[in-house]
């Protein structure tokens, strides 16, 4: 699907999609009960993912509507599944499930689509090894497609925390299920630190007890998944809500309101303190759940996304729009998600007339020396490319034209539905 955006401003009431980090951390943790209701999830492309994989270990996920999902879980014990499980684009599901897999007493082999094939899993699986179980690439790349024979028994190992948190966080669920439990030693500063945090409250919220060590984290073993009266709420997702507000930012008529926007532990939150260095007006009721952001004349600033990769686009776009430079750094990772963010960033913003300096850890969007221009643009196949560029449409001078738009699946997938309500000028074609 292409969608063409013209120049437009926004103004409304939205609300807040739920977060695809907990969605995905819910079904599993329900897959890893007996029986769990999951209310308010997002059903999007990544976490339909996540529910096949429950399913494959031999538990059920039933859709009642859109409010819930009714989970009946396999308790702790996954079955050798009777297929492939295809993790499609989902880079979360593939790592979170890859543990799961090395507590089934056999094996299970883990492939997805041609971009989730050339992520890294190369530590997870040698972590796997260490803890007595067998997992390998088939390429012998440490990429998918992956091969993992349990289960395991060990009780401790160290893995480096620069590549990607999700494997800490697939270490900790599983780990909770082991007889002896499991520390996690970090051989590397941890990025992306706030989605263990994530994981660490969700893990709290079904009864399992996790902690953080002077070296790393761990969690007792032998323990069992139980959601208190048998029932989780899953919170709005700030990643999405990063795009929201930037609209309202950057092309706010009067302001845009999000309901839904509670406080988490999500990093993605950082958003709104980025916005109002930048000088956008922000006024967030945390009680009510209520954001309204409103248009105003943006700085560049410098940023840090070590903690909050998924956030490099969004910023990206916001610099093109500000006075000044806005300087993105600590990024080398943001490099290894759905596509290279930080090149597909300056490559597509560069066809908009916005002039980038790239470099191997940062990004540096030039403000004052860029025009936004209506423009052909790709969104790679990845949704936060997709929704950052929609958002640049709306102060681009023309049309706009993105390229595979029906990513915005994988995440929000009402995202060009909201922003039509909320008065953006869009037309669809397939």
């Amino acid at each position: 699907m292409h969608v063409t955006l013209s120049p437009s401003s926004v103004r409304g009431t939205a609300r807040a999609p739920p977060s695809k980090s907990y969605t995905h951390r819910a079904i599993l943790a329900a897959g890893y009960a007996d029986e769990a209701t999951v209310h308010d999830p997002l059903w999007s492309a990544d976490t339909k993912a996540t529910a096949r994989a429950v399913e494959a270990f031999g538990g059920d996920v039933l859709r009642a509507g859109d409010e819930r999902l009714e989970v009946s879980g396999f308790d702790g014990r996954p079955s050798v599944p009777d297929n492939v499980i295809d993790c499609a684009n989902s880079g979360t599901t593939m790592r979170l499930v890859t543990a799961t897999a090395a507590l089934a007493d056999g094996t299970t082999v883990l492939t997805g689509d041609e971009s989730l094939r050339s992520r890294p899993q190369g530590p997870l699986l040698e972590a796997i090894d260490d803890l007595g179980g067998e997992a390998f690439s088939t390429r012998g790349n440490g990429q998918a497609p992956l091969v993992v024979t349990g289960p395991v028994s060990g009780n401790r190992v160290s893995i480096p925390g620069d590549v990607s948190s999700q494997y800490v966080s697939a270490l900790l669920m599983a780990g909770s299920l082991l007889e002896d439990g499991l520390e996690v030693a970090l051989e590397t500063e941890l990025k992306s630190a706030p989605y263990v945090d994530v994981t660490l409250e969700v893990l709290d919220d079904f009864g399992v007890t996790a902690r953080r060590t002077d070296d790393g984290f761990a969690v007792d073993g032998d323990q069992s998944y139980e959601a208190a009266d048998g029932a989780y709420h899953v919170p709005g997702d700030f990643s999405s809500i990063s795009y929201l507000a930037a609209a309202g930012a950057v092309a706010g008529d009067e302001s845009v309101r999000v309901r839904g926007v509670y406080p988490s532990a999500q990093g993605d939150s950082a958003i709104l303190e980025i916005l109002e260095r930048m000088g956008a007006d922000v006024v967030w009721d945390h009680g009510e759940g209520i954001l309204e952001v409103s248009r105003s004349d943006l700085e560049g600033v410098e940023v840090s996304v070590a903690d909050t990769p998924d956030l490099l686009p969004t910023i990206a776009v916001l610099g093109a729009v500000a006075e000044g430079d806005t300087h993105i750094t600590d990024a080398e990772h943001v490099r290894y998600k759905e596509t290279d963010r930080v090149s597909a960033m300056a490559e597509e913003l560069g066809k908009m007339g916005v002039r980038t300096t790239e470099e191997r850890e940062s990004l540096t969007v030039h403000g004052s020396d860029s025009s936004l221009e209506g423009a052909a643009v790709d969104g790679r196949g990845d949704h936060r490319i997709v929704m950052s560029l929609a958002v640049a449409a709306l102060q681009a001078a023309g049309e706009t034209r993105i390229e595979g738009a029906e990513h915005v699946d994988v995440s929000f997938p009402s995202f060009f539905d909201v922003l039509y309500d909320l008065g953006v000028r869009l037309e669809r074609s397939a």
